[in-house]
């Protein structure tokens, strides 16, 4: 029987937590049901394992991130909800580490519900700059320049990858003013060959 108050929302909030506090890798059911003040056993009423429960926090994260993202672009267009949107990634990531690195796995889980999970995001992107006159191939192309700079930028701060005393803040600024500057160039520019 499961325990009263105990839910799968609950778990994976709670495991969400955990992530941020002791990394992701070192969650366990143990730690995970000490933290709830229950038996690992009940776990099991919600989450079947340690592979769910890591699907789970994966998930919880993009859904996360999914809202952070389009409430940052309500109300703008163009280049600035790019750029609103990059901000709001990256803000989610970094305050979110343990959780972010569980997004990053998200092709280990390959279904229906984690490819949802990461659609909307990279739809509401897409849908940016194809409004900016910028074709589907090379949208196609910019949508993994600028994944490649959020979630790796995120990945160094995280692991407090940058010993250089100059603000983060401002690097990270500059670096989007950049791939901006550059993604303005391929406005009503034929596409990239596949």
């Amino acid at each position: 029987m499961a325990r009263a108050g105990l839910t799968k929302d609950r778990i994976v909030r709670k495991a969400a937590e955990l992530a941020n506090e002791v990394g992701f890798d070192k969650i366990t059911l143990k730690l995970l049901a000490d933290s709830l003040h229950v038996q690992p056993p009940s776990l099991y009423n919600h989450i079947e394992g340690i592979d769910v429960l890591q699907k789970e926090i994966m998930l919880f994260g993009w859904r996360e991130m999914d809202e952070k993202m389009t409430q940052a672009a309500l109300c703008v267009s163009g280049y600035d909800a790019l750029e609103a949107i990059c901000h709001a990634f990256y803000q989610y990531a970094t305050e979110n580490p343990g959780v972010f690195n569980a997004m990053l796995w998200y092709n280990k889980f390959q279904d229906d519900e984690a490819q949802e999970a990461t659609k909307r995001i990279f739809s509401m992107i897409y849908k940016d700059f194809s409004m900016l006159n910028i074709g589907k191939n090379n949208c196609d192309h910019l949508i993994r320049t600028f994944r490649s700079f959020l979630e790796g930028f995120a990945l160094l701060v995280n692991n407090k990858a940058f010993g250089n005393p100059v603000t983060i803040e401002k690097s990270f600024e500059i670096s989007l003013q950049v791939l901006i500057a550059g993604t303005k160039t391929f406005e009503g520019k034929e596409d990239a060959d596949e």
